[in-house]
Order: C-alpha cells, then sequence, then structure tokens
C-alpha cells in the first residue's frame, strides 16, 4: 500500500508539502505541486479518507500528543478532553509520545499523513520545530511551542506560591522545592518560581533538590533517600503528586512521622490520586476546565484557522486541598 511517506520522497518534498497540496492548504509553488501530482499519479496514490478534505468537507479527526496517560494526571486530562471532543462530534486519535523527542515527531507526521483536522499538544519533548510547519490547528497544554499556538495552562506560579505559604503557615522553616531544578521556561517550572518568590518573602533560605521526572523510579527514591537522611527538611513542595506520594511513602519506611516530622504538599490533584491517598495536600489542577478550554480553542482555530486570537496564553485558577500531609 502507498504510503504518504512514498509520495514525498518520490516528489522528493517532505511529507508536511505532500499533506499541503492535497488538502490544498498555505503556499506552494506550481512546480512543486507538479512533482506531487505526478508522483502521486506514477505511485497511483489515493487518499482514500483524505479525499473528503479535498472537497471541502472535514475528517473529524483529532490528534492528541500526550506524554504518558500512565500517568493519573494525564490519563484524567485526555479522557476529559476525549468526552468533550466526542461531545463535538470528533473522534480522536491518541498518542503517547513518552520523553522520546523523535517519538513524538513520527506521531506529528502520521497525524498530519492522517489529515486530522486539529492537534492538541501536550507532551514535554521540547525544540520540534514541526510544530511551526504542520499548517495545522494546534492547541497546546503547558507547553510554549511557537508565538502563533495558543497555550492553556494552569496558574503554576501561584500554586507553588501557595504551597509554600501553606507549609510556612504549619510550622516549617526549612521548606524544600523537590523536583525539576532548572528553570528552562517550561510552564510547568513556574511551579518552582512561585516557591522562590514566596520563599523569598518570607526571608528563608531556598532549597532545591533535583528529582527529574522521567528518570526511573531506583533514581528517584535514591535522591529523596540522600535528602530524607542528609538535610534538615520539615516542609517539601512537591513538583508533581507521585514524587509527593514516594516521598511518603519513603519517609515511613525510614521513621519520619507526616506531618509531625514533615509537612508535604504535592500539584496536579487528580482524582486517583485524591482517592487513593486521601492524606495527601495537593495543589488541585481544574482538568475539566483545562479540556473544555483546549477544546473550545481548538474548534476556532478549526472555523477560522488564519484568525488572530486576542490572547494566546491562558491561565486557569488551582485550589489548594488541605489535608493531613501539610498538618490539617
Amino acid at each position: 500500500m502507498v504510503k504518504l511517506t512514498d509520495v514525498a520522497a518520490k516528489a522528493g518534498c517532505s511529507v508536511t508539502t505532500v499533506s499541503r497540496v492535497i488538502n490544498n492548504y498555505g503556499y506552494i509553488s506550481q512546480k512543486t505541486r507538479k512533482k506531487v501530482h505526478e508522483a502521486m499519479r506514477e505511485l497511483n496514490y489515493q487518499p482514500n479518507s483524505v479525499a473528503r478534505s479535498l472537497q471541502g468537507k472535514k475528517t473529524k479527526l483529532i490528534g492528541l500528543i500526550f506524554p504518558d496517560v500512565s500517568n493519573p494526571f494525564f490519563g484524567e486530562l485526555v479522557s476529559k478532553i476525549e468526552d468533550q471532543l466526542f461531545n463535538h462530534r470528533y473522534k480522536t486519535i491518541l498518542c503517547n509520545a513518552g520523553n522520546d523527542t523523535e517519538k513524538e515527531r513520527t506521531y506529528l507526521q502520521m497525524l498530519m499523513a492522517n489529515q486530522v483536522d486539529g492537534i492538541i499538544a501536550g507532551a514535554h519533548n521540547l525544540g520540534i520545530e514541526e510544530y511551526q510547519r504542520t499548517g495545522l490547528p494546534i492547541v497546546s497544554f503547558d507547553r510554549k511551542l511557537s508565538d502563533n499556538i495558543p497555550i492553556v495552562s494552569a496558574d503554576n506560579f501561584k500554586g507553588g506560591s501557595l504551597a509554600t505559604q501553606e507549609l510556612y503557615n504549619h510550622g516549617a522553616r526549612h521548606i524544600y522545592f523537590v523536583g525539576n531544578p532548572t528553570l528552562d521556561g517550561h510552564p510547568t517550572q513556574k511551579r518552582l518560581l512561585g516557591y522562590k518568590e514566596t520563599i523569598k518573602e518570607l526571608q528563608l533560605t531556598e532549597h532545591i533538590h533535583p528529582v527529574i521526572f522521567n528518570e526511573t523510579l531506583a533514581l528517584k527514591e535514591m535522591a529523596i533517600k540522600d535528602l530524607l537522611e542528609n538535610h534538615k527538611v520539615d516542609g517539601i513542595v512537591a513538583s508533581d503528586d507521585l514524587t509527593a506520594l514516594l516521598i511518603m511513602n519513603i519517609s515511613h519506611d525510614l521513621g519520619i512521622k507526616i506531618p509531625k516530622d514533615l509537612k508535604i504538599i504535592g500539584f496536579d490533584g487528580s482524582k486517583v490520586v485524591r482517592d487513593f491517598e486521601p492524606r495527601l495536600s495537593t495543589i488541585v489542577q481544574p482538568i475539566p476546565s483545562i479540556a473544555q478550554l483546549l477544546v473550545k480553542l481548538l474548534e476556532k482555530r478549526i472555523d477560522n484557522p488564519t484568525e488572530k486570537l486576542d490572547n494566546y496564553t491562558y491561565y486557569l485558577p488551582v485550589e489548594l486541598l488541605k489535608r493531613e500531609s501539610s498538618g490539617n
């Protein structure tokens, strides 16, 4: 079966260019168009379902690219997004990109080849320039892809600040941020900024202990044990709930009592984690609202792809769920 990549190779151009020729989308030179059409004829390539796009109709398919849906937060968010899309008569193609840039790039090419009407991207890999050249309507979650792609995010800065202040209010004075220590422009890093600003306002010393999101469980455990055994710490702002749960488990093994000896606040607030560990205080992201806004913006981009938006960055409010682990 002849694929879009075969046509691209035959015509000497990219898959994106072939896709645009088929859909008559964007500027393509007549010379390139001729090469693509000749390659399609020689290879007897049939666009199949794409034919609807050629007739001005939509495929009613949306691509979702996320890091790992086994993570409770992303699993719940993707589920809510899929519900919203289904209610708007769209079907979804889910791509689990993990922390693999090449995997994400391959999935992006696949979605273009399948002529999805749009993409919601929420993976954590950076530096994939193809997003700016797809010619497709795209909306991003928690990640800046380009200046003209809308981004939806929870108020991560406020969440980091709320968590730090709450630990202080319950007596913690040696408060650590446990998570990714770098500020690389990723929206979730604003959790660290919120922590740093609040620590400064409280006139405390900031402590950042690296536990990287995509490290193996063994490496994360090693880093957390080092923190708890070798550092003076009585409060922890965890970058996410799974890290917070891991800290709670290791604290139990080491005989550290929560919240008497150590107070902890996580971040995300997925229903699975809240039900699984009812003692964990956490910053709750508004998952249903995030999903609804992502779909609303994407539909707006699909209907009017060249229209400029009034705003390209959207922050939704977070809430502090006070439970036992923070001293409540």
